[in-house]
């Protein structure tokens, strides 16, 4: 429908955003204006949603208390109360963030469905305690990738594969792509993703927005279904850089059920990451490119080089000192590994101790050889054209992240990443971030837990060859599908990086020109004038 104008108490004349790209300035402003209210946010996310959903699978579950929280906090906000800066405003949340409400936690598996936690997640408890509505569950790649090595990104037993929105069939990208499609189609005003190697960064990339993937010990994995807990990290997906650090703001800080945040160096509270969103964010920054990651990944980033190359030039001309050749010393090393045993080590142990604080356990599954028993049984879980391989090395390798056997293997992840990967690469150069395609950013950085912030930079070119993933009529790169540029950092820099991320975005400003095969009409003026 035509722009709706709408005028404030004040007679100031104001547009009612279109939720495609509607940021939390625009929102918590028409709020403040009582132009519209909560309960209409969460009708028209809502109405946008059920228009796509069918054909794109990116929400698992709508919340339905929603609706009746929304009033809650309207009415609070009436009477002058606000839990938050951001209080009002609706969010969906990956499908293995715990709530204990009417909402399943099921991680996009059989084996949790109907499963009951005793509390809600550190995060979701954030979220409620500042004023965010929870709007539903975002759909996932089940148990946040870590089951087979032949499945689809982006496809889970519960609600069926995810697709994007920019090429027909399109991979959302891997685990959390519900999360990424809902947020650049405005089907909630930001998401939550986890990470443990690329599942936040990937499926911002490919869906163009903005992803943050926190340290590990930033934000808080309490009653969050687990993959590792060395690498697991909850993070914000939102469509710009400025909003993604509003949510982190809530998000983070110390838990005591998460002992790795106790390592935080932030105890009296999070740095400004709002504040961090500045113009000059790039100026007199040493900014160091791994050449030799993207050289020795030349089939993956073939589409995206030209963009990256005139990536560079932005920043330069900025204010950034480059400086190539920051290389990751053992990054041949470790593209030699066929998988990663620490995560599958963690595993084994991280599902046990999250199942055992289960208040209902349905299934009975209490341990790895349960949960990959029932999943070769129960039909829907699709096996064995969906294998369990990387269970299954869990179950071969009999190490647990307790065992003696643990630690050389971790000592090794450390190195890889650290003095051989991103750390050694920070502190030879003397650099405060080191830029990558996105594509090629996550897997270094995610053995030791330190946090990248991936910002659109493009798509691919109309000549680009479509690919499909092995096995499934999923379309892996085709002519419009997006990709994006990550800014890689030290443990606890999300501050520097947020500098960084938010003046090149604004430089480039790359989201808006992109075009979409599919999108929902209906709109918040579409609910305001009913």
């Amino acid at each position: 429908m035509a722009a709706l104008y709408m005028y404030s108490k004040d007679s100031t004349k104001f547009q009612i955003p279109s939720l495609i790209d509607a940021t939390s300035d625009e929102l918590l402003s028409g709020l403040k204006q009582e132009l519209f209210n909560s309960v209409d946010l969460v009708n028209a996310y809502f109405g946008r949603t059920n228009e796509v959903n069918a054909a794109l699978r990116a929400v698992m579950e709508l919340n339905p208390d929603a609706l009746s929280i929304a009033a809650e906090l309207d009415l609070e906000r009436a009477q002058g109360k606000l839990r938050g800066a951001l209080h009002g405003l609706p969010v969906l949340v990956k499908g293995n963030i715990g709530t204990r409400d009417r909402m399943q936690t099921n991680a996009g598996s059989y084996a949790l469905q109907d499963s009951a936690l005793p509390a809600d997640s550190k995060i979701a408890a954030k979220l409620r305690e500042h004023g965010l509505i929870i709007l539903g569950k975002a759909s996932l790649t089940e148990w946040s990738m870590f089951r087979s090595d032949n499945s689809s990104h982006g496809w889970n037993a519960v609600s069926g594969q995810i697709y994007g929105a920019y090429y027909p069939i399109q991979c959302p990208g891997g685990s959390s792509g519900g999360s990424a499609v809902a947020s650049d189609l405005g089907l909630a005003w930001a998401t939550l993703g986890t990470e443990t190697s690329g599942s936040i960064v990937i499926p911002s990339e490919r869906n163009n927005i903005v992803g943050i993937k926190p340290t590990v010990g930033l934000t808080s994995r309490y009653l969050v279904v687990p993959v590792s807990e060395h690498q697991d990290t909850v993070g914000p997906m939102a469509r710009t850089v400025k909003d993604a650090a509003r949510l982190l703001q809530v998000i983070a800080g110390v838990d005591h059920n998460d002992s790795y945040t106790s390592a935080s160096p932030f105890k009296d509270g999070s740095p400004d990451y709002l504040a961090a969103c500045k113009l000059s964010g790039l100026r007199g920054k040493r900014i160091g490119i791994a050449r030799n990651v993207i050289d020795e990944s030349s089939d993956e980033v073939t589409h995206v080089i030209e963009a990256f190359e005139r990536a560079i030039s932005v920043m330069a001309n900025a204010g950034a000192t480059i400086v190539e050749d920051t290389n990751f010393t053992a990054f041949g090393e470790w593209k030699k590994r066929e998988y990663n045993p620490v995560t599958r080590a963690d595993f084994v142990t991280n599902l046990a101790q999250y199942l055992n604080k289960l208040e209902r356990n349905p299934r009975n599954i209490h341990s790895i050889e349960d949960l990959r028993d029932f999943t070769w049984k129960f039909p829907e879980e699709e096996y064995q054209s969906r294998n369990t391989r990387n269970w299954d090395t869990a179950i071969e390798q009999k190490i647990n992240n307790m065992s003696p056997d643990f630690w050389p293997i971790y000592q090794e992840n450390l190195y890889l990443g650290g003095e051989g990967g991103i750390l050694g690469a920070l502190e030879r150069h003397g650099l405060d971030a080191v830029v990558l395609p996105t594509v090629v950013a996550s897997s270094i950085p995610g053995m030791v837990g330190t946090p990248i912030v991936t910002v659109p930079l493009g798509a691919a070119s109309d000549d680009t060859p479509v690919e499909k993933e092995r096995f499934w009529d999923v379309v892996e790169i085709a002519p419009g599908i997006p990709f994006g540029i990550s800014f890689l950092g030290s443990k606890w820099s999300e501050e520097t990086l947020i500098e960084i991320a938010y003046a090149f975005e604004q430089r480039t400003l790359v989201r808006n020109t992109l075009k979409r095969h599919i999108m929902p009409r209906i709109d918040l003026a579409d609910i305001i004038i009913r």
